[in-house]
């Protein structure tokens, strides 16, 4: 009888945190399961303790199986397949298959890029000082972190990336000083969560902050309870590698070359043709592949393109074809900030610019040279994610501004 007990309790306990940790962290999963958000954020903070107890569970159902006769072997037989699936998969997923490159990326010249990347490919790209760095999308899409010891001209940045939501964004992965251990997880809202391993926090890729940092009090977009809570983005922005092979001749590029190892060349392999499919999928169909989503935002198709960026408790973003509607180039406000957003059809690049000048700029190039002076980049830009991805977490976002954000002129009038 105790046997029989133990053999169940057992295995009640490991199969209900498989099915979790299988729910929450397989990602796949959510192609047909909706997981909430903070079940998923328990797990990522929780893990490897809730691992060991699933696995003690196991544990305990084999020792009353095998020393004191409990339940059938058919039933273990079972459990342990179930185990061995709910358990493997996610964590051979996770931490295997999208294992980042966080320190120890490749670049290579465009000379060796040219044979693994087409010319009108779309490139993310960071800049500093004249170094200049491309991450094609079909390369970084599997390891999604990418970066080395000598950093990007002498600053230690790294490229983080996101193919649910079609977002590469630059970070410098410190905060308050210290330099987090930086582990791909999970996604929702189709954006990437990362774990900074020394501390167990998830942080969502698009805010870049600690979920335990969260201002839970913030109106408009959220925020860290503290601006240096939080990783520092870098300037980035999409371009084609034409593009950026005219803009930067010297400038390298991220390759995602295979394993020399058979087993991980494999499974990068499997990976690549799973996310292949499912990406493809999510770049063409109007509906989500991993339906997740709190928030629903028809004011544009869920999958068109736009630039959007936050300054303060302001978020505003633009579309490519409303720019160059407007004759490439537009002025707005956002945040109290004058800004530019023009499109450079040489480089094939739209950027987004401050414009301290006072006067509205009618010229700019690629560079931020225009009429009014030298423009600096904005670096909450997120060039080209899904609106729909956009909307989910800046919901109060305006869409395609010119001049000023009206809520804020209200206000003042009031």
């Amino acid at each position: 009888m105790a046997g029989n007990v133990l053999f169940a309790l057992g295995f009640t306990v490991s199969l209900g945190i498989g099915f979790v940790y299988f729910r929450d962290l397989g990602d796949i999963s959510q192609m047909v399961l909706k997981v909430k958000r903070k079940n998923m954020v328990r797990f990522i903070r929780h893990e490897y303790r809730l691992i060991a107890i699933g696995l003690g569970g196991y544990g305990v159902a084999t020792i009353a199986h095998f020393l004191i006769g409990g339940g059938p072997f058919w039933a273990w037989g079972l459990g342990t397949v179930l185990t061995v699936l709910l358990y493997g998969f996610p964590y051979v997923w996770v931490h295997l298959g999208l294992r980042n490159q966080l320190n120890d990326a490749a670049f290579f010249p465009i000379s060796e890029a040219q044979k693994y990347v087409g010319p009108t490919a779309p490139v993310i790209v960071i800049d500093n000082n004249g170094h200049a760095r491309a991450h094609p999308d079909a390369q970084i899409m599997r390891p999604h972190l990418a970066g080395d010891a000598t950093g990007l001209g002498g600053e230690d940045v790294v490229m983080t990336y996101c193919a649910m939501a079609n977002l590469g964004q630059g970070y410098a992965p410190r905060i308050e000083g210290k330099r987090l251990n930086l582990e791909v997880l999970a996604q929702h809202g189709n954006n990437l969560i990362l774990r900074d391993n020394e501390t167990g926090e998830p942080i969502q890729h698009i805010y870049g902050f600690r979920e335990a940092d969260r201002d839970s009090s913030a109106t408009g977009p959220a925020c860290p309870v503290r601006p240096e809570a939080q990783m520092k983005p870098w300037p980035t922005y999409r371009m084609s590698f034409r593009g950026f092979q005219k803009a930067f001749p010297e400038g390298e590029v991220f390759l995602n070359k295979p394993s020399p190892n058979p087993l991980l060349r494999l499974l990068d392999m499997v990976t690549e043709i799973t996310f292949g499919w499912g990406i493809s999928r999510q770049h063409q169909e109007d509906a989500p592949v991993m339906d997740n989503m709190d928030h629903s935002d028809d004011r544009l198709p869920n999958k068109t393109y736009v630039w959007g960026v936050t300054i303060g408790q302001d978020a505003a973003c633009w579309t490519d074809d409303f720019v160059i509607e407007n004759n490439w180039i537009v002025n707005a406000t956002a945040g109290g900030r004058d800004i530019v957003i023009s499109l450079d059809p040489r480089y094939e690049s739209l950027g987004v610019w401050y414009n301290d000048s006072g006067k509205p700029v009618t010229r700019c190039d690629f560079w931020g040279a225009s009429d009014q002076g030298q423009l600096q980049r904005v670096e909450t830009l997120r060039a080209g994610v899904f609106w729909h991805v956009w909307s989910e977490f800046f919901p109060d976002t305006d869409i395609n501004r010119v001049g000023s954000d009206v809520r804020t002129t209200n206000k003042a009038a009031a």
